[in-house]
């Protein structure tokens, strides 16, 4: 082995230590990784920048303006209530959460589904008191477990058959033992299907003992009763004829319905079999983050009518909170009667004092020095009036703008069209638009394309801005797996990974179990400290040559590469959809070891077993 070798391999070790045993971001682990590589001459600067210009890196950039679109627009919200439901306990979202998003990465690319979900999976968690840690990375290993059932779930699984097609195109162009000429679309789900369900139940079921609880599951403050706010259900709205359990409107967290106001008529003490009607006016009373979560969900508005008079529209506002000083000319006045909209261009959504229940509507509170408002104002309000005499204290809320609702549905139908169009282009090949005379060769249409087609879709429609575009990329996630990319391409070029599996496959002998077995346990350990294209890749051929000289069939071998390479579970390096809910899961690498061991484990008994059944040696 090589000194060069021998360093990528310390390299690799010392990231995995540091990233273990400390807090320090993984972002910087790698980049410091890298650079050790770099200086070194391991890789050339070419080599250790490859990574990022890794079309899965740029796919998953563009993907995430995508999901800025769904989530700007409210759609991936709705879309997740519909998807998931209302889970009573943790188990039941776990399951809930899992089941969809397998099936759904079945047919789509795993990791973009895993990019546009973990935003609404988060919400959706907090909104049912349910910590995030507990569903985020049960979203990742789903669609990992998902992508693993057909052949274009994952891009492992499409490579692993490339590398199969070629190696049957040169053994019958040299005279050699006739070999399948690929697989189809759904044969390796004799394998996938039977491992994602096993999986999903082993996670449902340990998840107690296996998932960490890093966070606490909702914003609660010392005092819940802060704010009073007043919601209308708008005519023709979705809530209409549910009831409150239905709606959603029951348990949320830190906030309680207080009374229904329905025509001049007060229903207190609300049941939660109460069905909303259009027009109910719903007070609800608690602290600030779930009011602003309530200012998001579609069908409900501010009761108060000055709202739409606004000159803003309402998808440029945000939420300001202010604290009324004793100079403040509307003091002594109801929010009514002081006119705050046509003073400031704000308008009152909700009223805190001192944790007091303040009894009647909002615009008849009169307001007092020290009072805390809640405005929904154009963020230049905190810039004219940041030195006002008439505020103590001003404070925008961070992403407090209302959805796009009018335009959910457009994101959907982009979201729709750009799935069907790169499912279909992975299934029949290149696309050519013939029009008369003229001929238009496209190409196969990959994820990239069609995420950037989707991305282009969603600005143009308005779905979301330039500026909200810019600011959902995880730009920290990307340097993470561009600079992942970088140090498993040291592995792949010194030959430590291939010297070490080549070693490792010549200890099994003669007997195909064992040799399907090692090929299984090496490609595995080789996907969780490079990429899993690169895993598949490097044991490809070795498990080609173990196939010929026992003389076996090669299926369970190639299989077996496709199940190991693409169900990285115990490290976060292994696999992007890992990576991607390291941060918002606030997960530590001790986490992905005590769940993903035991997951890897599974998959490799799952695989072995079936594997040589199905496709007999």
């Amino acid at each position: 082995m090589t000194f060069a070798a021998v360093l990528a391999l310390c390299v690799l070790v010392g990231v995995f230590l540091v990233l273990a045993l400390t807090r320090i971001p993984p972002d910087a682990v790698l980049m410091g990784a890298l650079a050790v590589l770099l200086f070194s001459g391991v890789l050339t600067s070419s080599e250790a920048l490859s990574g990022f210009s890794n079309e899965g890196m740029i796919t998953i950039a563009v993907l995430f303006v995508v999901g800025a679109g769904l989530t700007e627009t409210g759609a991936v919200t709705s879309l997740a209530e519909r998807i998931f439901g209302r889970p009573k306990t943790t188990a039941g979202a776990i399951l809930r959460v899992m089941a969809p998003t397998a099936a759904l990465s079945a047919f789509v690319n795993n990791t973009p589904v895993v990019a546009m979900l973990i935003s609404a999976v988060s919400d959706w968690a907090r909104q049912h008191r349910i910590t995030p840690s507990k569903v985020l990375l049960p979203l990742s290993y789903a669609a990992i477990l998902g992508g693993t059932c057909t052949m274009i779930g994952t891009s492992t699984n499409l490579v692993v058959n490339g590398l199969l097609i070629r190696a049957a195109d040169q053994t019958q162009a040299a005279g050699g033992p006739a070999l399948p000429r690929g697989l189809g679309l759904l044969d390796i789900s004799w394998v996938g299907v039977p491992m994602a369900v096993i999986g999903i139940l082993f996670v449902v079921l340990t998840h107690r003992l296996l998932l960490p609880n890093r966070q606490s599951a909702a914003p609660v403050r010392e005092d819940p009763r802060r704010y009073i706010t007043e919601m209308e259900v708008e005519i023709g709205s979705p809530l209409v004829g549910k009831t409150i359990e239905e709606a959603g409107l029951r348990h949320l967290p830190g906030l309680y319905l207080a009374e229904i106001n329905r025509d001049g008529e007060v229903l207190p003490a609300v049941s939660p079999k109460e069905k909303l009607r259009a027009n109910d006016r719903l007070v609800f009373v608690g602290v600030v983050e779930s009011v602003r979560d309530l200012q998001k969900m579609r069908g409900l508005v501010p009761a108060t009518n000055q709202v739409f008079k606004l000159d803003a529209p309402r998808s440029q506002r945000c939420l300001i909170e202010a604290v009324i000083s004793d100079r403040c000319p509307l003091v002594g006045k109801t929010v009514r009667d002081g006119r705050f909209r046509s003073v400031y261009n704000a308008v009152v959504i909700a009223v805190a004092r001192e944790g007091e229940r303040l009894p009647g509507k909002i615009g008849d509170i009169v307001l007092r020095r020290g009072d805390t408002v809640l405005l929904e104002a154009h963020p230049s309000f905190m810039e004219t009036h940041r030195h006002s005499r008439d505020f103590y204290l001003l404070s925008r809320l961070e992403d407090s703008r209302p959805p796009r609702f009018e335009k959910a549905a457009a994101a959907l139908i982009i979201l729709a069209i750009m799935v069907f169009v790169v499912s279909l282009s992975e299934s029949l090949g290149d696309v050519t638009i013939q029009i008369g005379s003229v001929r238009a060769a496209f190409g196969r249409i990959t994820m990239l394309k069609g995420a950037l087609l989707g991305a282009a879709a969603m600005i143009l429609l308005r779905c979301c801005t330039l500026t909200e575009a810019r600011r959902a990329v995880d730009w920290q996630l990307l340097v993470t797996i561009g600079a992942a990319l970088g140090v498993g391409q040291a592995l792949e070029k010194t030959g430590a990974a291939s010297l070490i599996a080549g070693s490792l496959i010549e200890l099994a002998g003669h007997n195909p179990w064992i040799a399907l077995l090692f090929v299984h346990l090496i490609t595995s350990v080789l996907t969780e400290m490079v990429t899993n294209n690169a895993a598949a890749a490097l044991m490809f051929p070795f498990a080609l040559a173990a196939a010929n000289t026992l003389g076996v069939n090669p299926i369970p071998f190639v299989v077996s590469i496709m199940m190991a390479a693409s169900a990285s579970f115990a490290t976060p390096l292994g696999y992007q959809t890992n990576l991607m809910v390291y941060g918002p899961g606030n997960y530590r690498f001790s986490d992905y070891l005590r769940a993903g061991i035991p997951m890897n484990i599974l998959n490799t008994v799952v695989t072995v077993t079936l594997a040589p059944r199905i496709w007999p040696f």
